[in-house]
């Protein structure tokens, strides 16, 4: 790995990742590539332009994009089509980001002739896994440098002693011990480590970002609209708005509302378990209205094949395989079951809650025909519903008589 020339880093202009930059420049003596991505983590970006020249970065080589109307409409979407949920729970808000991040490095690399691509993540998480599964599916001969398993600066003190030697501003506020960490984009945030490690203690109020408690949110229930087009949300209240404002909106109204927090204990790929407190206000939205639309649009045999395989999409997300070919396979499945997915949905927000009170559809399969308690003559005859029964039941039948034959 010696003999890397030019590198792209993953970087967001903090203290880790400005480290990893000198890092790379004095262990590798290679020259840095910055790629920082505006994923809608609602952060001034800015700053990490003027950090990167402030370390020699050449400004050719600092590139900074606003990717979330892509990351919205090519990941998000795509996964909310499949309802998906990590172990039930978790809406997969930092996974889904990953593979848009390596995909734009990879990009980068090609253009500037670079050998190699890094990131920040640790050698005990999930995300070391989906950004290197990315780079190597897309460069399968790219070289991946990931510092923390590499060098020697295993705690904050000695991240902080190597930035005071290498004259790295350091903000006053990151001196200290964080009291937890943070990743977030225009999905979710996620919050994890130091006060969040006990899974036995709640969650301090200074972990949430994104949301108020449901115990402060109004009063008066919030009713809203979301109309879906092939399985997309594109409307909110008849008006029509791009993805990444749609989720944006979304994401206020679930705020005000005290909607999408999530204390969970998670399996990791690694294999460990980790506790962490995940705030997703608009996607929580966005899936109980996406149900709600399935419901009256989906056949049974395609809704329950969907549920089926949706654990087995939402682990190849979470475990960084987005642009393995079984996914894509998946993909292919479930958009197909999304091309009547049309219509509206009403939902009543109120006090961490989403409840569904109306859908409808011009590809509705529901017909007030076939359940009326009233005079359904032509519609459906009960009098079939015998011979369905015994027919189901025959197998049942057969091996009643034999436990009843074995017992005599």
């Amino acid at each position: 790995m010696k003999d890397v020339k030019k590198v792209v880093l993953a970087y967001s202009g903090g203290l880790d990742t400005s480290v990893i930059l000198k890092w790379l420049q004095t262990a590798y003596g290679a020259e840095v590539v910055t790629f920082t991505a505006d994923l809608g983590q609602g952060e001034e970006l800015e700053p990490a332009r003027k950090k990167a020249e402030l370390l020699g970065i050449k400004p050719e080589n600092i590139f900074i994009e606003d990717v979330r109307e892509e990351f919205v409409r090519d990941y998000v979407f795509p996964m909310f089509r499949a309802n998906a949920l990590y172990e039930g729970v978790y809406l997969l808000g930092t996974s889904i980001a990953r593979p848009l991040i390596a995909k734009k490095q990879i990009e980068i690399a090609e253009k500037v002739g670079a050998d190699a691509v890094a990131h920040g993540a640790t050698g005990k998480g999930n995300d070391q896994v989906r950004f290197e599964l990315g780079y190597y599916a897309l460069k399968p001969d790219v070289k991946v440098i990931a510092p923390w398993r590499e060098w020697d600066l295993t705690s904050r003190t000695k991240l902080i002693e190597f930035a005071e030697q290498n004259q790295i501003p350091i903000p006053r506020d990151k001196r200290g011990e964080a009291p937890f960490s943070v990743d977030a984009n225009l999905l979710h945030s996620s919050s994890e480590g130091k006060v969040l490690e006990d899974p036995a203690v709640e969650p301090p109020s200074i972990v949430y970002q994104r949301t108020i408690s449901p115990e402060d949110a109004p009063d008066k229930p919030t009713v809203v609209e979301i109309g879906f087009e092939k399985g997309d949300a594109v409307f909110i209240d008849g008006v029509k708005l791009s993805p990444a404002t749609l989720l944006a909106k979304l994401n206020e109204l679930g705020k005000a509302n005290g909607i999408g927090r999530i204390d969970l204990v998670e399996n990791r790929f690694v294999g460990m378990k980790s506790r962490g407190v995940y705030e997703t206000p608009g996607g929580t939205i966005l899936l109980a209205a996406h149900r709600a639309m399935e419901s009256i649009t989906l056949d049974r045999g395609a809704a329950h094949l969907k549920d089926e395989l949706m654990p087995r999409y939402a682990e190849l997300i979470y475990n960084g395989f987005w642009f393995a070919p079984e996914r894509e396979m998946l993909q292919a499945a479930i958009d197909k079951s999304q091309e009547c997915v049309a219509g509206t949905v009403r939902l009543k927000l109120y006090k961490g809650n989403v409840i569904t009170i109306g859908r409808s559809s011009t590809y509705s399969l529901y017909s007030e025909s076939l359940v009326t308690f009233e005079d359904d003559r032509g519609a459906y005859d009960q009098k079939d519903a015998q011979g369905f029964i015994k027919l189901n039941a025959l197998r049942l039948r057969t091996l009643a008589m034999r436990r009843r034959r074995a017992g005599a």
